[in-house]
């Protein structure tokens, strides 16, 4: 695939027997870089984006969420995307309808954001590793539907990105381009809210812990199907408990994707908290979106303080083979950290 057909990315390559490519070449590991949120650099009232003619900007929950309309990512000056990333850690997600954003220009707004990640083990347009394909073609869509009539499959995947690297994703742009007639919604849960929901007592029993978070199992699984480890899993610790360096805001940072246990612990108290922890986090809807997708809508969001999961009930009960593709670009953000200088998120 050459780079100008990035223009024009999409719907042209699917079904083409080298759609996606699985290149099998190796990386160096991933080395620390300094990051500075741009989001920092933006101004409070967000006038810049705001007052963009025509945009119209709608709250989807009290807690989490909000859609855009009437805005080109393409067209943003520097400043709107410094507010925008701003708005993003703000509400946690945000979903931009109707973007003319090719892959090239979503690379571009993703570098702004920061170093953008190369997943190790994810399918790729060839030549292009910064951007991650979720592609499901017919084919793979009748498998996963086989698999999913187990009652022992899980339907659902709470996950923030590759939260086993030393410097997770600060933010996840995703564009969506080829929907399912029903279904395919996608969910966000807040973990800042998530917190703050629980008792300052166990806020107090939890914060200043560190949990692993593992890349083995996700390899693994790569080499099982056959598909590539670009680069060797690492396991890397991180707070229970992050502070965000644009809000001051404290977000949970566990999830059963990648966090595997917390550090010091017997492993029976640490399953405890964990299972405690993820279960209040699937169980809060009311500090969840779920988000139904139409062609050519982005979403960002915050994965510093967000879990989210796909729904595969287009996959399990839709009639047929059914579509859901889409691609990721991924910036780095800084390391997770704890700062229990500033009291809670609620003072």
């Amino acid at each position: 695939m050459a780079a100008a057909s990035l223009e024009t990315f999409g719907s042209e390559f699917y079904g083409k027997p080298n759609y996606p490519a699985h290149p099998h070449q190796k990386y160096a590991p991933l080395q620390d870089y300094e990051y500075v949120d741009v989001a920092l650099h933006a101004d409070k009232d967000k006038e810049s984006l705001l007052s963009i003619p025509g945009a119209q900007f709608t709250d989807l929950e009290p807690t989490i969420g909000t859609e855009i309309s009437g805005v080109q990512l393409n067209a943003l000056s520097e400043q709107q995307r410094r507010d925008l990333a701003l708005l993003v850690a703000e509400r946690g997600v945000v979903f931009l309808k109707a973007q003319d954003a090719n892959a090239n220009e979503l690379l571009d707004l993703g570098r702004f954001f920061g170093r953008l990640h190369i997943h190790p083990t994810s399918p790729q347009p060839e030549g292009f590793p910064e951007l991650h394909v979720v592609y499901n073609d017919p084919e793979s869509t009748l498998k996963a539907r086989e698999a999913f009539k187990d009652p022992r499959t899980p339907k659902y995947g709470w996950h923030s990105d590759v939260t086993y690297e030393r410097q997770p994703p600060s933010y996840t742009l995703f564009k969506v381009d080829v929907v399912p007639k029903v279904g395919g919604s996608t969910l966000w849960a807040s973990q800042v809210k998530a917190y703050e929901t629980l008792t300052p007592k166990f806020q107090k029993i939890i914060e200043g812990l560190t949990a692993v978070h593992s890349a083995v199992e996700q390899a693994e699984n790569s080499r099982k199907r056959g598909g590539p480890v670009r680069r060797e899993p690492v396991q890397t610790e991180h707070p229970v408990v992050r502070t965000h360096p644009v809000t001051g805001k404290r977000a949970l940072f566990v999830n059963p994707g990648f966090t595997r246990y917390i550090v010091g612990l017997k492993p029976a108290e640490s399953d405890a908290i964990l299972q405690f922890l993820y279960a209040h986090i699937k169980e809060g809807i009311d500090f969840q979106v779920r988000y139904k997708w139409e062609a050519n809508t982005v979403a960002i969001w915050d994965n510093r303080q967000t879990v989210h999961s796909a729904n595969y009930d287009y996959v399990l009960f839709g009639e047929g083979p059914q579509h859901r593709n889409a691609y990721r670009v991924t910036p780095q953000g800084e390391r997770p950290y704890f700062d229990g200088s500033k009291g809670t998120s609620e003072e």
